[in-house]
C-alpha cells in the first residue's frame, strides 16, 4: 500500500473545485452577455436553413453558436460559417465536432464574445438570445450589416424591426426573419 502524501486528496478536490468554478463562470458570463446555452433542436436547423435560404458562397454568423450545429449545417450547404461562443463546454463540443468535420475549412468557431466581432461581411446572422440583449444587438447589426443581409431571431422578435417573414410552425419555437 502506498502511503498518501499529506494534502494530496485535498489538493485534488481543490483543483476540481476551481475547474468547476471556471466552467460555471463561463456559463454565467454567457448568460449575462446574451443567453445561457440551450442546444438548438435538430428539427429547427433545417427550418433556419430554409428560411435564410443558405447558399454556397454566403457567409453565415451564429452568435452564441453553442455546439456548432447550425455552423455545420451551413457549411454543408457551401457557406462559410463563423460562430462565437463564450461558454467553455459547448465551445469544446463544437471544437471536437469541428476536428471530425469534412467541411472544417469552411467553419470558424471562436472562443470569443460576439460583441467584439464585426459583421460587415455577413450575409446571414442567426441568434437565440435573451430579449434584454436586443436593443444593443439591434444597434450593432444596423451599424455593421451590409444592405440585404438576412437576420434570424429564434423565439423572440426585435421590438422595432418589422420581419419579412415569421415562421410559426406548430409545436416549435417561432423564428423571425429580417432583412437589412
Amino acid at each position: 500500500m502506498v502511503p498518501e502524501v499529506y494534502g494530496t486528496r485535498n489538493a485534488m478536490w481543490l483543483i476540481i473545485f476551481f475547474i468547476g468554478l471556471a466552467i460555471g463562470a463561463t456559463f454565467a458570463y454567457a448568460g449575462f452577455r446574451g443567453a445561457p446555452w440551450v442546444p438548438m433542436r435538430a428539427r429547427d436547423i433545417e427550418r433556419v436553413m430554409k428560411l435564410a435560404n443558405i447558399q454556397s458562397g454566403q457567409t453565415v454568423y451564429d452568435l452564441g453558436c453553442g455546439d456548432g450545429r447550425l455552423l455545420f449545417a451551413a457549411a454543408a450547404r457551401g457557406a462559410t460559417a463563423l460562430g462565437f461562443e463564450i461558454s467553455i463546454i459547448p465551445y469544446a463540443i463544437a471544437r471536437v465536432r469541428w476536428i471530425f468535420s469534412k467541411k472544417r475549412q469552411d467553419i470558424t468557431i471562436s472562443f470569443k464574445d460576439f460583441w467584439f466581432a464585426n459583421f460587415h461581411d455577413a450575409d446571414v446572422v442567426y441568434f437565440f438570445l435573451m430579449p434584454a440583449a436586443y436593443p444593443r444587438l439591434q444597434a450593432k447589426l444596423q451599424k455593421e450589416l451590409k444592405p440585404g443581409a438576412v437576420v434570424l431571431a429564434y423565439v423572440w422578435p426585435f421590438p422595432d424591426w418589422k420581419p419579412i417573414q415569421v415562421d410559426e410552425t406548430t409545436g416549435q419555437p417561432t423564428i423571425y426573419v429580417y432583412r437589412k
